[in-house]
C-alpha cells in the first residue's frame, strides 16, 4: 500500500467522503449568468459590530442584485471564545437591519438550504474527508511538536530578526518521512495536522481585488495547522472547503484580513479549485481628536449595532448612511430618486473608497430626523410603539395609557410639507413629551419654571393673568395669535420683535417673550413644538389649571 494512503487511513479511520463524492453532494450552484454567491461568516464571540453590519449588508445587496444567494455560515471552530446565543442574536439583529439569507444558519438548531450543514462545527466529516485526501497528496501531514518545541522556534527566529513562523527549515515535521510519522502516531504522540506550503515568502503573487484592483503580495510559505488536536479546523482550511462547497463566488469582508489571501489563494490552488473573487472594503474609521482610528469595541458604543437599536435609531435612515459609505455615488443617485427604494440603487465595487469609511454619527442623526419627519402620523406612532415595547416600557406605558392622545402628540406639524424634525431616534420622544400627562408634568415642576430673569414676578404674573382672561382655543393659529399680540402689548410688550428692534427703551420685550412665558408655564420647556397645537392638544381646562398653578407659586 501507498504508505501515504497508509498514513492517511491511520489517522481517520472513520468512513469519510471521497473529494468526488463531495463534488456531487454539493454541485455547482444552477443560478442565471453573473449572479453573485456570497456570504456573511461571523463567529458566535460577542455582539454584531457596526463593520460587520456594513459587510453583510454589502454581501447581501450584490447577491441580491444579481438574482444570487446570499448565505449566512456559522464559524464556530474558535469554541473557548464562544458565547452562548450569540450566533442566534447575531442573525436577529441582521434580520433587525433588514438583512436576510437566502440559506444559511437561521439560529440555533435552525437552517435551510442545501449546502450545509451551515454551522463548522457540524462539518467535522467534510474538513476531514478533504484533509485526507491532501495527505494521500502529500499535501499534508501530521506535526508532533511541542509547544515547548514552538516556542524555542520562535526565540531563534527571533535571535536570528527572521519572520516567525512555521516554514522552510523551521517546518521540521515536514521533513518526515510517511513511516516516521506512522510509527510517531503508533506510538501515541500527540499532533496536529499542517499544510505542506510550497510557496517563497520572497516571491510575489498578484491578485485582482473586486475593491483594489490589482494587488502584489508576498507569497505565503506557511505549513499552517489545518486541523487542530480538537478535531477541528482552524479558520484558513475551512474558509477554503467552506466557500468551495458552498460555492461562493464573491468574499467581502474587511481589508484587516488581507495577510491572510496568500494563505487563502495558496490552498485554492493546491485543491485546484476555482478561487472566488476577493473584495476587501475598507475599514470603518472614526475621527478622534482629529485623528483617524478604527471603530473600537471598546471605546466607541456605537460599534455595536445593538446600540442604535436601543437607542431607536429608524433603520431605514441607518442604512441610508451605511449605504453612503458603501458606494460613493449613492447621495448624487438618492437626490435624483428621492422616492425610489435602495433596492433600485445598483452598487458596485468600482465606486467603494479605498480609504477607511469615516464613521459619522451626526450624519446619521441627520438622515435619522429626515426619516422620522417624514413619517406619517400612523406610521410614526405604531413604529415608536413597537420600539417602546422592546426597549422602553415607560413610554411603551403612555402609549398604551391612550393611543389616540399619543397619536395628536407625535402629529404636530408631521403632514406639513416641510414638517417639524423634532426627533432623530424614539429613544428621544419620552423626555420630550412627557408635560402632555399631568402625572409627568407635576413630576418635573420642581426643576422648571426658569423664566426670564429680566422680567419680574408682578410682570410674568401680569402676563398669565391677561392671557388667562383673553384666549380661545377655538379660533384659529392666526386669531389665537392676534389675542396673543393684544396680551403683549397691554403687558408693556411690543406687538412685534421688529418694533422692540426699533425702540427698545419703550418696551419690556416683545410678542416673542410673552409666548416663552407661557411655553414654560404650560410644557415647563424653553422650546416645545407649535404652542397653539400643544394647548390644544392639553386642552383648556388643564391649560387653564396650570396657569392658575403658576401664578399661585410665583406669588
Amino acid at each position: 500500500m501507498n504508505k501515504y494512503v497508509e498514513l492517511a487511513n491511520l489517522i481517520f479511520q472513520e468512513d469519510l467522503y471521497s473529494i468526488e463524492e463531495l463534488e456531487a453532494k454539493y454541485p455547482k450552484r444552477d443560478l442565471p449568468v453573473g449572479a453573485y454567491v456570497t456570504r456573511f461568516a461571523p463567529s458566535p464571540t460577542g455582539f454584531l459590530h457596526t463593520g460587520s453590519l456594513f459587510a453583510a449588508l454589502i454581501s447581501s445587496k450584490f447577491a441580491y442584485q444579481s438574482y444570487g444567494v446570499f448565505f449566512i455560515r456559522l464559524e464556530d471552530t474558535d469554541q473557548k471564545r464562544e458565547i452562548a446565543g450569540s450566533g442566534a442574536s447575531l442573525v436577529s439583529q441582521l434580520a433587525a437591519f433588514g438583512v436576510y439569507p437566502h440559506e444559511g444558519y437561521l439560529g440555533d438548531n435552525l437552517e435551510k438550504g442545501n449546502y450545509g450543514p451551515y454551522v463548522q462545527s457540524k462539518r467535522a466529516k467534510i474538513y476531514k474527508s478533504v484533509i485526507k485526501q491532501m495527505i494521500i497528496n502529500n499535501q499534508a501531514y501530521p506535526c508532533f511538536c511541542s509547544a515547548d518545541d514552538l516556542s524555542a522556534m520562535r526565540k531563534q527566529q527571533d535571535e536570528r530578526k527572521e519572520n516567525f513562523g512555521y516554514y522552510g527549515e523551521y517546518a521540521k515535521c515536514s521533513k518526515l518521512s510517511p513511516e516516521e510519522a506512522i510509527e510517531k502516531i503508533k506510538n501515541g504522540e500527540p499532533y496536529v495536522l499542517r499544510f505542506r506550503s510550497t510557496g517563497d515568502y520572497h516571491n510575489k503573487i498578484v491578485v485582482n481585488d473586486a475593491i483594489r484592483g490589482r494587488i502584489e503580495i508576498a507569497q505565503n510559505d506557511q505549513h499552517i495547522v489545518i486541523l487542530k488536536s480538537d478535531g477541528l479546523p482552524t479558520y484558513h482550511f475551512a474558509h477554503l472547503v467552506d466557500d468551495h462547497f458552498m460555492r461562493t463566488t464573491h468574499i467581502t469582508r474587511g481589508e484587516e484580513w488581507l495577510p491572510s489571501l496568500p494563505v487563502h489563494i495558496e490552498l485554492f490552488e493546491a485543491m485546484g479549485w476555482q478561487k472566488p473573487t476577493y473584495a476587501h472594503l475598507p475599514v470603518i474609521m472614526k475621527l478622534d481628536n482629529g485623528n483617524r482610528r478604527k471603530l473600537s469595541k471598546r471605546k466607541d458604543l456605537e460599534a455595536a449595532v445593538s446600540y442604535f437599536l436601543e437607542q431607536g435609531y429608524p433603520v431605514d435612515g441607518f442604512l441610508e448612511y451605511l449605504f453612503t459609505i458603501a458606494n460613493s455615488n449613492f447621495e448624487a443617485w438618492r437626490d435624483e430618486f428621492k422616492d425610489l427604494s435602495r433596492d433600485e440603487f445598483k452598487m458596485s465595487f468600482d465606486k467603494m473608497s479605498l480609504d477607511g469609511a469615516l464613521f459619522d454619527l451626526a450624519k446619521i442623526q441627520n438622515l435619522c430626523k429626515e426619516k422620522l419627519g417624514h413619517m406619517n402620523t400612523k406610521e410614526f406612532a405604531n413604529s415608536a410603539y413597537t420600539w417602546a415595547k422592546e426597549y422602553n416600557e415607560e413610554l411603551k406605558a403612555l402609549i398604551e395609557r391612550d393611543y389616540d392622545y399619543f397619536s395628536q402628540i407625535v402629529s404636530i406639524e408631521r403632514e406639513k410639507e416641510n414638517p417639524r424634525k423634532d426627533y432623530e431616534k424614539f429613544s428621544d420622544i419620552l423626555p420630550l413629551i412627557k408635560f402632555f400627562y399631568d402625572d409627568h408634568y407635576e413630576s418635573m415642576k420642581q426643576d422648571a419654571l426658569l423664566f426670564n430673569e429680566n422680567l419680574s414676578k408682578e410682570t410674568i404674573i401680569k402676563v398669565l393673568e391677561t392671557y388667562l382672561a383673553k384666549y380661545d382655543l377655538n379660533l384659529t393659529e392666526e386669531d389665537w395669535f392676534a389675542v396673543m399680540k393684544e396680551v403683549a402689548v397691554e403687558c408693556g410688550f411690543a406687538a412685534t420683535p421688529k418694533e422692540f428692534k426699533k425702540n427698545k427703551e419703550a418696551f419690556l420685550g416683545h410678542v416673542g417673550d410673552v409666548a416663552a412665558i407661557l411655553r414654560i408655564v404650560v410644557t415647563l420647556r424653553m422650546q416645545s413644538p407649535n404652542l397653539y397645537y400643544v394647548m390644544k392638544i392639553i386642552g383648556k381646562d388643564r391649560v387653564d389649571a396650570r396657569i392658575k398653578n403658576a401664578i399661585e407659586s410665583l406669588k
